[in-house]
């Protein structure tokens, strides 16, 4: 009975189940390694959209052309070591002062000359005015424009005679080597060893508030002479040093100011013009 249930299995079925597993391996073995390229062929591709946008965005485009030497010349840097650097000398003229300290100082010292300088002009007025000179015509210039200068250094000197009794200057007595300096700017009409009884003198031709005025320097110290005949100076040059060559008797400047030919006392018109 067994026998009559029993599935009947032909040749051809029994042959087609043998080979079914054998096919099955070979198509799993073609497969693996079609998916594994894949897979690379995917991480490759996601790995190159990635990276090159930000490569294109932070790169910069250099000419094709040009060589490295040139590329690394544009961003070359220059360095100067310490054996080519050279130091200039520092001159104390080229600065002025900028500590406290010098700030100060350099102020007492403006202070002390502009003292020096109001009490020469003092002492000039009160000796204008105990000569009986009128101050009222001597102002040519405002004093302390520069046009006019004191020939001796404020402080340096000290006053003698003046203009009257065949004296037509001012005498002022300085050490010897005191320096002489032009009191307006003009030219030099007169420079010489032996001027009459000037001894050394030199006399200068300037304008001052449009006027002509010459002025007179005697008895300086021979070979001191800084300025010759025809030379254009300016106020406050140095031209000698106080000496007592010629008709003198003792070391002092003598100075004369001849406005449009006439003679002015000196001390006055300094008093009135120079700063």
């Amino acid at each position: 009975m067994a026998a009559d249930i029993e599935p009947t299995t032909t040749p051809e079925q029994t042959l087609k189940r043998r080979r079914t597993p054998s096919a099955r391996s070979a198509a799993k073995k073609m497969i693996a390694p079609m998916r594994s390229i894949a897979i690379f062929g995917a991480v490759g591709a996601l790995v190159a959209a990635v990276a090159l946008p930000a490569y294109a965005a932070s790169s910069t485009p250099v000419d094709a052309t040009a060589t490295l030497q040139q590329v690394a010349a544009d961003d070359a840097q220059s360095l100067v070591v310490a054996s080519q650097a050279t130091s200039a000398p520092l001159d104390r003229s080229t600065y002025s002062a900028t500590t406290p300290e010098e700030i100060e100082q350099k102020k007492a010292e403006e202070a002390a000359e502009a003292a020096a300088a109001a009490a020469a002009a003092a002492a000039a007025s009160s000796s204008a005015a105990s000569a009986g000179v009128d101050m009222s015509g001597y102002a040519m210039t405002a004093p302390g424009s520069g046009e006019v200068r004191y020939p001796l250094p404020p402080g340096s000197y000290t006053e003698g005679r003046t203009v009257g009794g065949g004296h037509d200057g001012a005498d002022m007595l300085a050490p010897a080597g005191t320096p002489i300096y032009a009191a307006t700017s003009g030219v030099v009409r007169v420079s010489s060893e032996s001027y009459y009884g000037y001894g050394v003198g030199v006399v200068i031709d300037g304008v001052v508030g449009g006027q002509s005025v010459s002025t007179v320097y005697g008895h300086m110290t021979n070979g001191t002479r800084q300025v010759s005949a025809g030379q254009t100076v300016q106020a406050g040059q140095l031209i000698g040093l106080v000496g007592s060559t010629g008709r003198s008797t003792a070391n002092h400047l003598h100075f004369e100011v001849q406005i449009g030919g006439g003679l002015y006392e000196p001390y006055a018109w300094l008093a009135a013009n120079a700063g």
